[in-house]
């Protein structure tokens, strides 16, 4: 493997890469005007056609490191598969499917499928008999495909591992080298990974052809996130989270947990006290996730409980807070956990709770990134009562989805027009395949719901619920 460290690229303007005048003038239009730190080092290799490992977060422009060097190799008129990227998550999938649309939309009808269980197969058969372009995917789910003959790879010329840590954590070793198998030999393969497991090293031994390495130093802007550790006894750790809740009063909190049952156990300590807090873990079916996403990304929930396999692939804008519930054993897990705060110009806070038997942890924590750990004392804390920690919003879930036609501009119609609430009343809307979910500031929301369900919404009558 040869490495390459960020210098490899000189120039961070797009316009320095070999891309077609209709590419260039795509990046233009959406404003990509120079590269992020992963872009300036990985694009130069792939688009000479070299494979590739590269570590790279979420958030650092990944996304367009691979899709630039894909789609400049594609044949538009030529109907056959001939990319495949393969993700560990629906969310994140959804999320690179977006991304590669928005970048083809200068080439002719480039058709892009997403493949990710949780979804019927039959509507993914039918799209992928009428041909497509790229498919963006869920191990299993491609896995299924090709099994079946409904996915056809002989023209395959790009493969792309995104997050390929987080895959590997989901247990899907086996599935990716199953499919990996099944590509043809004479390919290019990208693999994107926050973190180095042994796994992703032994992946690329196994299929890929002399890969350049791009590694790059996790930056995390120092002012933005402010790091505090809090001594704890190991019976007082779930209170505590509570404490802190109420004393730094954040709007938007990700509580990680190293179990499920810490997480179950941290969420009944949580409603005892009224703070509005969800979970995800791993035995959910993919509605229940999504709701529970759309929640908390609109603002109507205070905090999100989860363990490190449940939150894979997880990109939320605008999280005041992390809190590390337990300090976990990998301190680059570490650093990708508190790495989801403080992003754009916002500022972040990183609460960590320490057992006695995880000081060792934080030594090998302060010592990767090279800090000098700031302690604190729960005693210290502030918990005045006066107001309980409430979100802000309260979703509202209406029946019927992108089945119905429903789009999020019916929806503001509905609630600003007949219903005569005003726009800044209501929040993020999202329509799925049989639902539609809306926030609502929370001092509206009963009359919210009596209202729409009494109006229309496209000329129909709605169910209409707060979750």
């Amino acid at each position: 493997m040869t490495d390459t460290t960020s210098s490899a690229a000189n120039s961070t303007s797009f316009a320095a890469l070999p891309l077609s005048p209709a590419m260039q003038a795509t990046l233009q239009q959406l404003g990509y005007l120079s590269m992020t730190p992963i872009q300036a080092a990985s694009l130069p290799i792939t688009l000479a056609g070299h494979d590739l490992i590269a570590q790279a977060k979420t958030g650092s422009g990944k996304t367009a490191s691979f899709a630039l060097p894909l789609l400049t190799k594609l044949n538009p008129r030529r109907f056959a598969v001939q990319a495949m990227v393969l993700c560990p998550t629906r969310e994140l999938a959804d999320q690179v499917t977006q991304e590669l649309r928005r970048l083809a939309r200068a080439a002719d009808n480039i058709k892009i499928i997403t493949l990710c269980g949780g979804t019927t197969m039959r509507p993914q058969r039918d799209s992928l008999e009428h041909g497509a372009h790229i498919v963006v995917g869920t191990p299993g789910r491609i896995m299924d495909h090709l099994e079946r003959g409904s996915l056809k790879l002989d023209a395959l010329e790009t493969l792309v591992l995104d997050e390929a840590d987080r895959m590997l954590d989901m247990g899907f070793y086996d599935a990716i080298a199953w499919v990996a198998e099944h590509c043809p030999a004479q390919r290019q393969t990208l693999m994107f990974s926050a973190t180095y497991p042994d796994g992703v090293m032994r992946l690329a031994r196994q299929f890929m052809r002399q890969p350049q390495e791009v590694k790059l130093a996790e930056q995390h802007e120092e002012s933005k996130i402010r790091q505090r550790f809090y001594k704890v006894a190991h019976e007082e750790r779930l209170q505590a989270v509570a404490t802190l809740l109420k004393h730094y009063r954040p709007a938007s909190t990700l509580a990680f947990c190293n179990t499920k049952q810490q997480c179950r156990a941290l969420l009944e300590v949580l409603h005892a006290q009224g703070i509005t807090a969800l979970t995800l873990n791993g035995d959910m079916e993919q509605r229940e996730r999504d709701q529970v996403l759309i929640q908390f990304a609109n603002r109507s929930c205070s905090v999100l409980v989860a363990t490190d396999v449940a939150a894979r692939g997880l990109d939320i804008t605008q999280l005041e807070a992390v809190i590390n519930v337990d300090v976990t054993p990998d301190p680059e897990i570490h650093i990708h956990r508190i790495g989801r705060t403080g992003r754009a110009d916002e500022n972040g806070w990183a609460l960590n709770l320490v057992g006695p038997s995880e000081r060792n942890r934080i030594i090998a924590i302060a010592q990767m990134m090279r800090i000098e750990p700031e302690w604190h004392e729960l005693n210290e804390l502030q918990t005045t009562d006066e107001a309980p920690l409430l979100p802000e919003m309260v979703t509202l879930q209406i029946l019927g989805g992108r089945k119905e036609k429903i789009r999020p501009g019916d929806v503001l119609g509905a609630l600003t027009g007949e219903a005569g609430f005003t726009r800044e009343q209501v929040g993020k809307i999202n329509v799925t395949d049989m639902s539609t979910y809306v926030a609502v500031k929370r001092d509206i929301a009963r009359e919210a719901v009596r209202r729409l369900a009494a109006g229309k919404v496209k000329g129909k009558t709605v169910k209409v619920r707060a979750l």
